[in-house]
């Protein structure tokens, strides 16, 4: 007789339709999932990622995955303060939802957004005889203690790292999104043999970089060479290392920086190119629709993606994998010991630079501007990699392993 198969319960702020990075993940998992004919139970916000005033159906099915959305207060992300209060209200209602969902024999898996989902799923699994999963994408409250977040220092992150602690312990397996960030969980008291490295993955079968690629006419690079960014620009991330380049190439009229997205750097880097007269190096522009990805990041004949050092174990940038899908060569600007710089050193598919090494960044820079083979060779061992390593079709696989032992246990 075949083994019957739990029920699964997926924890996060945002979902379907909404397109932030945590969502198109865990929305391609729950998918593929209730796809292959497994129940999936989704909680979630009303939300939109940048339009905290949206509000999605309070329940419904979405390619078969039963969608629970709860209330939960919109301050939005502009200022700490009211972060939190959505944090805590949306923490309240998971609660109260997960309290009337949960039955004996689910698999609750908690992601981390917001930060320290599992501490508020743990006691609602434990009674009611379901089993608890940590996906972690990031590890807090030591990420948040690394870039100084007010209020989340002292005793107030001692006492909430000891209730994650007691999650990581506990928690039936718990999915990290890299080997360094493994190596932390276990110094954390993750049993080893319950850790599960599964990297995160992007639409790499989608994403190919078009020979012909309109956005570089429309975006006013057609004679350029882009070096390109997309996604979040976040306190984790550093851009003087690129001002810093920017400057030196300063009466190198080829070269152009292409900005896609936003976060709460965006308009630093965008203020901070206007005082140093940079202006028209720079391009700034939002979010694409993921439609639109492969023209987007095809839009640039190189890529960077960066890093704070203190982080390392901490985060992995996800926005890498479409950059590697895209067959685009790599600049990260971080540890180069890191997870993601050992990568592309390991692979030979860009370069690792020290934040704050501007000098560095311009003669890779330089290196590439006049040799479009090596771009391209570059660009197509960092595709090479992904194929071997990060598809989305590997990512899932390891997801229905991991879940397929539960059923059997």
């Amino acid at each position: 007789m075949p083994v019957p198969m739990r029920r699964l319960i997926f924890i996060n702020r945002f979902f379907a339709p909404d397109h932030s990075a945590t969502s198109q993940i865990l929305s391609d998992l729950a998918f593929d999932l209730a796809g292959a004919g497994r129940e999936v139970c989704l909680v979630t916000s009303r939300q939109i990622y940048d339009d905290p005033k949206a509000a999605l159906p309070q329940r419904e099915a979405i390619n078969g995955v039963d969608v629970h959305r709860v209330a939960s207060t919109a301050f939005g992300r502009a200022a700490l303060i009211g972060r939190a209060i959505d944090y805590a209200s949306f923490y309240r209602s998971v609660r109260r939802c997960l309290d009337e969902l949960v039955r004996p024999g689910d698999i609750v898996i908690a992601k981390t957004d917001p930060p320290l989902m599992s501490v508020v799923a743990r006691p609602v699994a434990r009674r009611n005889g379901a089993r608890l999963v940590n996906w972690l994408q990031d590890i807090y409250p030591e990420t948040a203690v690394e870039l100084s977040v007010p209020f989340m220092r002292g005793p107030i992150a001692a006492s909430l790292a000891a209730l994650r602690n007691v999650t990581l312990r506990e928690a039936a397996a718990t999915v990290v999104v890299g080997d360094l960030m493994a190596r932390k969980v276990e110094a954390l008291g993750a049993p080893a043999e319950r850790i599960h490295v599964i990297p995160n993955w992007c639409n790499d079968e989608d994403i190919v970089a078009p020979a012909d690629n309109p956005l570089r006419q429309e975006w006013n690079l057609a004679d350029k060479f882009v070096l390109g960014y997309s996604g979040n620009l976040g306190r984790a991330h550093d851009f003087e290392t690129v001002l810093g380049a920017a400057e030196r190439l300063r009466d190198e009229p080829r070269v152009a920086f292409l900005m896609i997205g936003g976060g709460k750097r965006f308009a630093e880097l965008s203020a901070a190119v206007q005082t140093r007269g940079l202006a028209g190096a720079f391009r700034f522009l939002p979010y694409q629709a993921r439609m639109l990805l492969s023209y987007s990041l095809g839009a640039a004949d190189v890529h960077w993606v960066s890093l704070d050092p203190r982080l390392e174990g901490l985060i992995v940038p996800s926005k890498f994998y479409g950059i590697a899908a895209a067959a685009k060569p790599i600049i990260v600007i971080g540890d180069p010991n890191g997870e993601l710089g050992r990568l592309v050193q390991r692979n030979a598919c860009g370069f690792a630079i020290t934040p704050g090494d501007g000098e560095a960044l311009t003669a890779a820079l330089r290196q590439l501007l006049d040799a479009p083979q090596t771009v391209s060779e570059m660009g197509a061992r960092a595709r090479q990699m992904l194929d071997a390593q990060f598809t989305r079709r590997q990512g899932l696989a390891r997801w229905r392993r991991l879940l397929d032992q539960f059923d059997a246990g």
